[in-house]
């Protein structure tokens, strides 16, 4: 009989065949269609539907947390993976199972064949890999089942995949400038887009946003009948301050205020995104009725991750990572280096693909960075190297050029072993993220320099 991981590798080989993630038209009734033929799985349990352009994952993890805290089954679905695709669905915490992800394509696979007949009379493309990836989350949610889904969109809202699902809570993080050739050339048509995750009667939380963009989703809300309820006005993060490991912070949120709360997290925008995350929770659970009790509330904070997002690899020398694939992000990396930890000197392993906004995440890291060392994430969108390091070399910084990740790291860290107080992040990508925690755990650098 076929390994279970082979069964699951084998699905995920199926999903590359397909138009990739790059691949993206405004419309989900392809999606629709085969949720139909499948009996609607995403109607079966409650749904929580972030978007926005910073922060929604790390978000969605923390909802996914304080949610399971509340003794509910969870799933949680985002993207990109950093290592295994497996780690975009979650089931109560922790990575579908091959077995389960295995099953519920063998549901799903006659069906798709069925759909894509039809897509190809009418002179349409197959379905696409993130079309049948948002299914495949689906059907195991149904399949598990869950209680409760936390959904992250895959890119802007109305017409994403995900939205086949109506969101009980519509959660905004910040929302900025990307992917504006598929989104919109301005933050209002960005914030339009994403937008349409709001549905009839439901309940709607954001970040704070630039004027622009909450009039947007005011708008929407009230066309909608959804109440709304903004940080810095309805609900807040009090206060903040550094502790072992991350944070303690203190929120006001939509049905009480929460003291001194310990979040194992670092960066000051973690702790922006632990207020939106608790107001969603309360939002899903009773709203401004009902607070969460501080048990539930500690267990759940306590127990969230961020995998990539400002992620401790190395020790001796002390090695970071953040994916700070746009500038919003670059910027929060910026900021939480500086607030966060206490070193003088940093070293930016930095690689970018080709389709994002290289020079915007450059000015947002080069004031940080004392040397740069660029290489090229293992993707076939990476840019090149050598072009990212004169954009370096443009902001002023010193840099030097390496052909592989592993070839960077050993720089950077060797560059940070040579002088007190020094200290090397990774970042710019996703993909890069994905392969500096790979390597972390196959050269072990929690054992320090091993020069």
């Amino acid at each position: 009989m076929t390994d279970d991981r082979e069964r699951a590798d084998a699905v995920y080989s199926a999903l590359l065949a397909r138009a990739g993630e790059s691949w993206v038209q405004p419309r989900k009734e392809r999606t629709a269609r085969l949720l139909e033929l499948l009996d609607d799985p995403q109607k079966t349990y409650r749904v929580v539907h972030l978007t926005g352009t910073n922060g929604k994952t790390s978000t969605a993890r923390m909802i996914e947390s304080l949610v399971r805290a509340h003794g509910l089954r969870t799933g949680l679905f985002t993207s990109p993976h950093l290592e295994r695709f497996t780690e975009r669905i979650m089931i109560d915490g922790a990575p579908i199972a091959d077995a389960a992800v295995a099953d519920a394509w063998e549901e799903i696979e006659p069906f798709v064949g069925m759909v894509d007949a039809e897509l190809a009379a009418a002179g349409e493309a197959a379905l696409t890999f993130f079309e049948l990836l948002t299914v495949l989350a689906f059907v195991a949610a149904a399949d598990a089942p869950v209680d409760v889904l936390v959904l992250e969109v895959g890119m802007g809202g109305s017409w994403d995949s995900t939205n086949t699902a109506d969101g009980d809570v519509a959660v905004f993080a910040p929302i900025d400038l990307d992917h504006a050739d598929r989104l919109g050339d301005t933050v209002e048509k960005i914030a339009d887009v994403k937008a349409g995750i709001i549905k009839d009667g439901a309940a709607v939380v954001s970040a704070r946003q630039l004027p622009a963009v909450d009039a947007v989703l005011r708008r929407a809300a009230a066309r909608h009948g959804a109440s709304i309820a903004f940080e810095g006005q309805d609900f807040a993060l009090v206060e903040q301050r550094l502790a072992v490991g991350g944070q303690q912070i203190t929120i006001r949120g939509l049905a009480g205020e929460y003291r001194e709360e310990y979040l194992p997290l670092y960066g000051a925008h973690q702790g922006f995104n632990a207020a939106l995350a608790v107001a969603a929770v309360e939002s899903l659970i009773g709203g401004a009725e009902r607070a969460i009790p501080g048990d539930i509330l500690a267990e759940g904070l306590q127990g969230a991750t961020s995998p990539g997002r400002l992620q401790l690899l190395g020790i001796a020398p002390t090695v970071v990572v953040d994916a700070a694939h746009n500038p919003h992000g670059a910027r929060a990396l910026a900021q939480a280096l500086k607030e966060s930890f206490d070193f003088d000197e940093w070293g930016i392993v930095l690689g970018v693909l080709k389709d994002k906004d290289a020079v915007g995440i450059i000015a947002a890291l080069a004031p940080s960075a004392a040397q740069v060392f660029v290489t090229v994430p293992g993707s076939d969108r990476a840019a090149d190297a050598e072009g990212l390091a004169d954009l370096v070399e443009r902001a002023g910084v010193l840099v030097t050029v390496h052909p592989s990740l592993a070839d960077a790291a050993d720089a950077a860290r060797e560059w940070a072993a040579g002088a007190d107080r020094r200290a090397v992040a990774i970042a710019g990508s996703v993909v890069l993220a994905g392969e500096a925690i790979a390597l972390a755990e196959e050269e072990d650098w929690k054992a320090g320099w091993r020069a």
